[in-house]
């Protein structure tokens, strides 16, 4: 017996090559993030949906832990990644915007998480996306980024890594097909598909997303290769492997939106055997504790034993200190929406448990507003053609009317988000309390929405962080301004009138809004908004035209004419341009491009250009 296991000793020490490396524990865990663009958890069986077979998605599931609530925070590519990155809030950094028209800066000190994993040894690859909205050196932040990026290129095969994967196979882009296309069947049958109840019941809608399920399908083989690769090298059971979506979508009123379809992404954490201790949760095992895209980093750097800047958002959910209990009593998360391309708004959300909350900043604006790039699906044509011809029931007909200013959703009972309770007296204090919860979120992070984009960009880029503690009391005062829109009019018009007057111009700026809020109401402050269409600054002109062009007391064209053909920036252009393209297209004033002369009509700014001048005013949109 003593014989045999010394002979057993021996044969283990001079196994053969790379036998004994790949069976012994890592000092530290890889990690290895599988994203698949633009969806949400509704589309995989993992959670409910019996048409999203995945069955490599669902493996990693058995053999790790299910999150039932992680979000993005941002509904839209380059918002949520750049959370992601820098596990910071982007109105408080100033990244909110999407298409960037200007990179913001980190505060000093703060950098790439995946930079800091660098740092400390790690060897840091990206395939391929990254689509960042802050100044970045890529050669700091990666070892390697590009399609040919693999943790199997580090230099030393002993070095822990951190790599991160991208498939497109779902993007929004992958749905912007041909009506011929709908020839085509699809594996998944539209017979079978169950259409969310904002949806009118056509073969349009419902071959898209068919297609969307098959969609899922390609990105469950990708899961498959890139866990096979982990296993053949010898590393998996040393990897975390991280799979979700990096925002929601991607049928319409998802990607772009601040709805659960555009925030609420799916999370599944293949737990290692060699690093299971470090996670307090048994393999299989699901968690209802919300996530958000600010907390990934700090989970990586905790798993990786590294002390995160206190300058980050985030908190860990996995590793030393992260318990089980504790996640589960995570139950609050902030979400975003802000310019997407060349349509503006302003979206806050919080979540607490099964009850949300929306705050609409400008609910005059209907979610149907033009995007270019939106309307390159059949499926939102489809929509919008069938609310022209009337052919639409009172939830269909939302995407593309006014909101309220504040909705109030009860997830358990609504899901889709349709039917808003803000206005239901049993609800009142807890209106009131998820209105302060919000209110509160975005005083303590200086929320920088509340600066047009062209003064963010001038103003607070450099360190968007810094410039929001400096104004901090302006903030919050223009906050307050804001939120009187969420009282009666007849208990705000005074204050409003005087706001209308103020040497201030955001001040001034932000009334109009208000009033373009209240809509009808506020035709008694139309007298007070006149002169403004005159104001010095640009922008409060053309939040006075906006006002007064969506109750009709004016023609408000001329002064936005007047405004595009004299503003210096792109941001100041795009923000005019909206305010037209909504004047038109769900007021009825007409446009005359004849009497545009612009100094230059590129990016965002051209898509309105180009929109305006090939479709013609349509009234009831």
């Amino acid at each position: 017996m003593r014989f045999s296991r010394l002979i057993f000793s021996l044969l283990a020490a001079v196994s053969l090559p790379g036998l004994a490396k790949a069976a012994e524990p890592a000092k530290r865990p890889n990690f290895v993030f599988i994203l698949s663009e633009d969806n949400s958890v509704h589309y995989l069986r993992l959670y409910g949906n019996k048409l999203g077979i995945t069955p490599n998605i669902e493996r990693l599931a058995a053999e790790g832990l299910t999150f039932n609530h992680a979000f993005s925070a941002a509904p839209v590519c380059s918002v949520a990644r750049t959370t992601l990155a820098t596990a910071m809030h982007a109105p408080r950094v100033g990244f909110q915007y999407h298409r960037k028209s200007a990179l913001a800066t980190l505060p000093p000190g703060v950098k790439p998480w995946s930079q800091v994993l660098r740092e400390h040894g790690y060897y840091a690859t990206n395939n391929a996306k990254t689509d960042y909205n802050f100044k970045v050196d890529m050669k700091q932040a990666w070892d390697m980024s590009s399609n040919k990026a693999t943790w199997r290129k580090r230099p030393n095969k002993a070095m822990p890594f951190f790599h991160m994967q991208s498939f497109a196979d779902s993007h929004e882009s992958r749905l912007h097909f041909p009506l011929k296309q709908m020839e085509t069947p699809t594996k998944t049958s539209p017979d079978d598909v169950v259409l969310q109840p904002y949806f009118p019941d056509t073969p349009i809608m419902r071959y898209t997303k068919a297609r969307y399920y098959d969609r899922m399908g390609i990105i469950d083989g990708h899961v498959g290769r890139i866990v096979s690769q982990l296993k053949e090298d010898g590393l998996l059971e040393n990897t975390f492997v991280f799979y979700f979506g990096d925002h929601g979508g991607v049928m319409p009123r998802s990607k772009g939106y601040a709805y659960e379809s555009g925030l609420h992404v799916p999370l599944v954490v293949r737990i290692p055997e060699n690093f299971k201790h470090l996670v307090d949760h048994k393999r299989g095992a699901r968690t209802d504790g919300f996530v958000s895209f600010i907390d990934f980093g700090p989970t990586v750097l905790n798993l990786a034993r590294i002390a995160p800047h206190k300058e980050l958002d985030g908190r860990a959910f996995l590793g030393e200190g992260a318990t089980a209990v504790d996640l589960a009593t995570r139950d609050e998360v902030f979400g975003h929406a802000d310019r997407f391309d060349e349509k503006f708004d302003m979206v806050r959300t919080y979540r607490k448990g099964s009850w949300k909350y929306i705050r609409n900043y400008q609910a005059y604006y209907a979610d149907g507003l033009q995007n270019n790039y939106r309307y390159r699906q059949l499926a939102y044509d489809n929509w919008r053609d069938l609310y022209r011809v009337d052919r639409l029931n009172p939830v269909q007909r939302q995407f593309f009317e006014r909101r309220p200013v504040e909705q109030l959703f009860n997830l358990a009972t609504d899901p889709h988000e349709v039917n808003n309770l803000a206005a239901n007296p049993a609800q009142a204090k807890r209106l009131a309390d998820m209105r302060r919860l919000l209110r509160d979120k975005m005083k303590s992070i200086n929320d920088l929405s509340f600066y047009p984009e062209n003064r963010m960009v001038t103003a607070a880029l450099e360190d968007g962080v810094a410039f929001g503690r400096k104004n901090a009391k302006q903030v919050s005062r223009l906050s307050d301004l804001a939120d009187l829109a969420l009282q009666p009019f007849g208990e705000v018009q005074a204050a409003l009138g005087q706001a209308l007057k103020s040497k201030g111009v955001l001040r001034r700026y932000w009334a109009l809004k208000v009033c373009a809020n209240f809509g009808d109401e506020a035709k008694p402050l139309a007298k007070a908004a006149e002169p403004l269409l005159k104001d010095k600054n640009l922008m409060v002109r053309v939040r006075a035209a906006e006002f007064l062009g969506s109750i009709k007391a004016v023609d408000p064209m001329p002064t936005l004419y007047g405004v595009v053909n004299t503003a210096e920036t792109e941001q100041a252009l795009m923000i005019a341009f909206n305010t037209i393209v909504f004047l038109r297209d769900q007021i009825g004033h007409e446009y005359d491009p004849s009497k545009v002369k612009l100094k230059f009509d590129k990016g965002e700014v051209y898509r309105r250009v180009q929109y305006l001048a090939g479709t013609e005013p349509n009234t009831n949109y």
